[in-house]
């Protein structure tokens, strides 16, 4: 007979954990979904009505399904869930790794250790572990040592569920998912949790496979991604050099079937937590493994991606016809409020180095947390619109693709005589920033 588990618990309520419990809870509702965190004012927001993570769907998702079956504790508090679930996600970070063996590349696996050693201590009975965290390969591997070593009654099976969502449209992604991957060596473990997704997700949908497998497969995806924003970013500087423009030379490419459009759309670099933790984790195994060749391929990703933020930041330097300089956008990418590893962090630091003045707005970022990030420089400020930021500047970045910055009514911006709007996501409308009298430079384009 089949096991259909009746209480999940995830360790992590964070950008994944979250949404992906969210709607977990809302596709399966007979099934208890508990979300534990160790961060009391973060379950505090899930628990309010101004949730800790933007994305569009996910506040309509939350409230239909908090307080009925979906649950936000603190850990502390949710100890007692823990010894009744079934399955267990870990949903933690893994940053890169600031020192030790592997620094500046590994990942560092303390937090989802922690998660083991807790599970270890109060997990009762049989309980499926899953990470969904995006973990290196053979992570799984370390997690049942610390279970087999710290078990207290309790047996386990360790299963890899990656995820795959795309901040922006995480929701979506989960409620219509391209593939659910779950990699397991216990078929009774494997059974039960694709039960779970199969209360929505079409069976031919769902893919098995071994635990390395499915580990390597959420790095091996996300390279792949970020190998195409870098190689069409890399033709965007020759396009600019030659008179080609590159949306229609990504269009041509775009339109052969082998390799389709999307991740072709030439920008100042990708960001968010995913890309560059996860190539900077590969090359670290490669090299690990002593495959020095693989490890320079995929390095040369990451070189690109840093080279493009730092080209369009010299750019915006060379236009500034003053010190003052409008940055629009700070998020990583539009549709949320993230902006970890985005190229307006590198693009800030460059200018507030060179002596600009910056003057920054974004919808949906905390500025203030931003602003922190950067060391809360005394030439860095905040505008509550774009028509405020861009009030006197000598040059315009366009950072994030947000849609209100397609619809800037540039004819009556009181931008300084002779500015330039250096376009980084070609999002502004060209004709009317050229019929205000502005200078335009756009990512792949040749300048004005």
């Amino acid at each position: 007979m089949l096991f259909r588990p009746q209480k999940i618990v995830c360790i992590g309520a964070g950008y994944v954990g979250g949404p992906t419990m969210a709607v977990i809870a809302d596709r399966c509702p007979d099934v208890q979904v508990t979300v534990l965190d160790l961060n009391a004012e973060r379950i505090a927001a899930w628990n309010s009505d101004t949730l800790p993570v933007f994305e569009p769907g996910l506040s309509e998702v939350v409230s239909r399904t908090r307080g009925r079956n979906l649950y936000f504790r603190p850990q502390a508090e949710g100890l007692a869930a823990l010894a009744e679930a079934d399955i267990v996600f870990i949903s933690v970070q893994t940053p890169t790794k600031t020192a030790g063996e592997g620094a500046g590349k590994a990942s560092d696996l303390q937090y989802v250790e922690a998660c083991a050693r807790l599970i270890a201590e109060h997990a009762r009975g049989h309980t499926i572990v899953v990470e969904k965290s995006t973990m290196p390969v053979r992570a799984a591997e370390r997690i049942q040592q610390i279970l087999s070593a710290n078990q207290a009654g309790g047996t386990f099976a360790v299963l890899s569920n990656p995820e795959f969502l795309a901040e922006g449209t995480a929701i979506r992604d989960l409620q219509q998912p391209d593939r659910v991957l779950i990699g397991g060596e216990d078929p009774a473990a494997v059974v039960a949790l694709k039960s779970i997704y199969a209360s929505w997700v079409a069976s031919e949908k769902i893919l098995t496979t071994g635990l390395w497998s499915a580990e390597l497969s959420k790095l091996a995806a996300n390279a792949f991604l970020a190998q195409r924003v870098s190689s069409i970013n890399s033709l965007s500087a020759l396009c600019e050099q030659t008179g080609a423009e590159v949306s229609e030379v990504a269009t041509v490419v775009g339109a052969d079937s082998r390799i389709g459009p999307k991740f072709l759309q030439a920008s100042v670099g990708f960001g968010g937590s995913c890309f560059q933790k996860d190539l900077l984790s590969l090359i670290y195994l490669c090299e690990h493994h002593a495959l020095p060749e693989v490890a320079a391929y995929w390095q040369g990703v990451v070189d690109i991606n840093e080279w493009q933020k730092r080209r369009f930041a010299e750019a915006v330097q060379q236009a500034a016809v003053n010190r003052r300089v409008a940055v629009l956008g700070l998020a990583f990418k539009k549709d949320t409020n993230d902006f970890r590893e985005s190229a307006a962090l590198t693009v800030c630091r460059a200018l507030l180095h060179s002596g600009c003045e910056v003057v920054a707005y974004d919808p949906r970022v905390d500025g203030q947390r931003f602003a922190a990030e950067l060391g809360n420089p005394a030439q860095f400020s905040l505008a509550s619109s774009a028509a405020q930021a861009l009030a006197g500047a000598g040059a315009v970045a366009v950072l994030t693709e947000w849609e209100e910055f397609r619809s800037i009514a540039w004819a009556s911006v009181k931008l300084s005589p002779g500015a330039t709007v250096c376009d980084g996501r070609n999002v502004v409308d060209r004709a009317a920033v050229q019929q205000a009298g502005f200078r335009l430079r756009v990512i792949g384009s040749a300048p004005d």
